[in-house]
């Protein structure tokens, strides 16, 4: 890991954390069952299932290798136009988001009908993989009844039918997102077909937040940057590889707002000392700190009058560009530069999937209260059980007020430890599932297909058998640590696949992982005493109790929905593994956890609906996921629990 010292925090990985306590072998699995998991060094509670007998019900090992060798012929998501590959990558997205939130089931045969009674029509697609998890794929959309030599139903005009059946009059937005989308992931398809290999300066954390080509295969637009232009696309995309010095502002120290919990050597580090290095040749006016902003952000607050204002009264100066170049991670707004002992969380107005992505006081707030609650003790109970994993800190930030005190929204940047080294295999889950182009071969690939490929080759032992013995290290080495935060503090994480990193070892087996965000904790109302025992004072400003119900719907949509049962329908969607052989083995590693304490595995094994957020709806709906109350913030539905399949 970085040998920059932490904030007190995360730190470098020890031999164990890299996977040495775990002979390879350990965790063996044969093609026809997946095993008990045996007790890791922690204690962990068994995981596995023995494969069910009804062959019926499962597709062979071979059926799926052949499956997958079929899959990779005809993949639309190939097609030599990049325009055309990323028009199936959106129209997809918007029928697994369609056939999600409205809980459609399997059809009995290989075509898929929508009805659409709003435009007094249907959709007609043909299935080529149904996941029980949500990740189907599927052929083109066939407008029903058209006539011969129609052209194709193309992602915009999926996008228009769909938004006519919802009663709120959400459609322009809709589809002008969904074109924004479309068309920057062709961009992204083209530069990486051109340059699929890595830049040297890059390490191996950065390549991997720069791999999420396509995004997340449930939401409608998971490209739209509504905002950027063509050449600030190029600059800005962790897709295309961007970047560039940041955009530094002079504040006055009468309307500076600042907080750090970075320590060492037991002292205080102050923000702006944390900058220092990276403001160095600045000319400041007498009595300022040096503020870095994102340059797309500072060209949008510039114009604003509140902002004006303040320049006009001498408290805040435009210093420019300046330094070293700063690379963009998968959130688009969050800068990373190899070798940096932090990285910097930016205020970025520019509407990303469902937000507009400016930080608010209250999460810059949170960030720096989860590290003093953590250096309670509680991160030393918690890594005595799990030294794997942690939480990447968010110690520091620095804002503007003004002068009556009032917060300034979008002058502000968080300081993020960056505990990552340049050998360490950091790979955040959404970008590990992510198909992109590859080098070396035709085709889109994700790292999870070729990592597991390259783990059976070397073990000589099938692709089925290494994805489960694999998956199943994920859920000890990752889910379990987040299953103990919650049943031991009360604090649940919205671990969904961006937020999460997995540590993989030389070979590519999970040895670890970090939870990263500022954004997403929930403190449990019932934990409330407790937590103030702990850190009196915790929640006043960060807003960060929750009510148990709410807790439990959200930490079963992002720890279960969205990460696990998403990790699973990769390996399905990839034609790497049988889904239902992971939901056994998922299902049995819950069960081994229930006596831990927290109610997700409960949640998850007894419960035959879960709630789960609706990307798309919550599109229609126009909701900003940054605002407003944490139960009102995105729109939830009803879909069935595949565990109870």
């Amino acid at each position: 890991m970085n040998p920059t010292p932490a904030p007190e925090a995360d730190g470098p990985l020890t031999s164990q954390q890299r996977g040495h306590d775990l002979p390879e072998g350990q965790l063996a699995v044969e093609s026809t069952t997946v095993p008990r998991q045996k007790a890791g060094p922690r204690g962990a509670p068994s995981s596995g299932t023995d494969t069910p007998t009804d062959h019926s019900t499962f597709t062979s090992t071979a059926a799926v290798a052949a499956d997958r060798s079929s899959h990779a012929e005809q993949d639309p998501l190939d097609h030599p136009d990049p325009f055309k590959a990323a028009d199936s990558a959106g129209t997809e997205n918007l029928l697994r988001c369609w056939t999600r939130e409205n809980d459609l089931p399997r059809p009995a045969g290989s075509t898929l009908r929508i009805p659409l009674p709003a435009s007094g029509t249907a959709l007609t697609v043909q299935v080529a993989h149904w996941s029980p998890t949500g990740w189907h794929r599927f052929g083109t959309p066939v407008l029903e009844n058209a006539p011969v030599g129609a052209p194709d139903v193309d992602a915009v005009t999926v996008a228009a039918l769909l938004s006519r059946e919802c009663e709120r009059n959400a459609g322009t937005d809709l589809v002008a997102r969904v074109a924004d989308s479309v068309r920057h992931t062709a961009t992204f398809i083209a530069g990486r077909r051109r340059t699929p290999t890595a830049p040297p300066e890059a390490d191996l954390f950065l390549t991997a937040e720069q791999s999420l080509v396509l995004g997340h295969p449930l939401h409608p637009t998971p490209k739209s940057r509504e905002g950027l232009s063509e050449s600030e696309t190029l600059l800005y995309s962790p897709e295309l590889r961007g970047s560039f010095p940041l955009h530094w502002m002079a504040v006055d120290r009468s309307v500076l707002a600042t907080e750090s919990s970075w320590t060492k050597a037991g002292r205080t580090v102050p923000a702006e000392a944390l900058l220092a290095p990276h403001a160095g040749g600045l000319s400041l006016p007498e009595g300022t700190t040096a503020l870095p902003l994102h340059p797309w952000q500072a060209a949008e607050v510039l114009r604003r009058p509140e902002v004006v204002s303040l320049c006009e009264k001498g408290l805040l100066h435009d210093l420019g560009p300046h330094g070293e170049r700063w690379h963009p991670t998968s959130s688009v707004r969050t800068v990373h530069r190899p070798g940096s002992d932090l990285m910097l969380k930016l205020s970025l107005g520019v509407r990303i999937t469902n937000s507009r992505r400016e930080n608010l006081r209250k999460e810059l707030h949170r960030g720096a209260e989860v590290h003093r609650l953590l250096r309670t003790g509680l991160a030393e109970r918690w890594q005595a059980a799990h030294p794997g994993f942690d939480i990447v800190r968010d110690p520091a930030w620095l804002a503007v007020d003004h002068p009556d005190g009032s917060p300034v929204p979008g002058l502000d940047v968080m300081l993020r430890h960056n505990p990552f080294g340049p050998a360490d295999d950091a790979v955040c889950i959404a970008g590990l599932t992510a198909p992109r182009p590859w080098p070396g071969r035709p085709g889109t690939h994700s790292r999870l297909a070729d990592t597991v490929s390259s783990l059976a080759a070397r073990t000589g032992r099938t692709t089925g058998a290494v994805c489960a013995e694999w998956f199943l290290r994920y859920l000890d080495r990752v889910v379990l640590p987040v299953l103990w935060l919650d049943a031991h503090a009360g604090v649940a994480l919205e671990a969904h696949q961006q937020n999460t990193i997995v540590l993989l070892d030389a070979d590519g087996w999970p040895v670890g992982g970090r939870y990263r965000d500022n954004q997403g904790y929930y403190f449990r109302e019932s934990h409330r005493s407790a937590l103030e025992r702990r850190l009196p004072g915790i929640g006043a400003v960060s807003d960060t109790f929750v009510s148990d119900a709410v807790t439990d719907e959200r930490l079963a949509y992002y720890l279960g929905i969205n990460n696990v049962f998403g990790l699973i329908g990769a390996f399905g969607a990839q034609r790497l593994a049988d889904e239902r052989l992971l939901l056994a083995a998922f299902r049995r590693f819950l069960e081994g956890a229930v006596p831990l304490g927290s109610s997700l595995p409960a949640y998850l094994l007894e419960t035959g609906k879960l709630r789960c957020k609706a990307n798309l709806l919550t599109r229609m709906h126009g909701l900003d996921e940054l605002v407003g109350p944490v139960d009102t913030q995105s729109v939830y539905v009803t879909i069935a629990n595949p565990l109870h399949a």
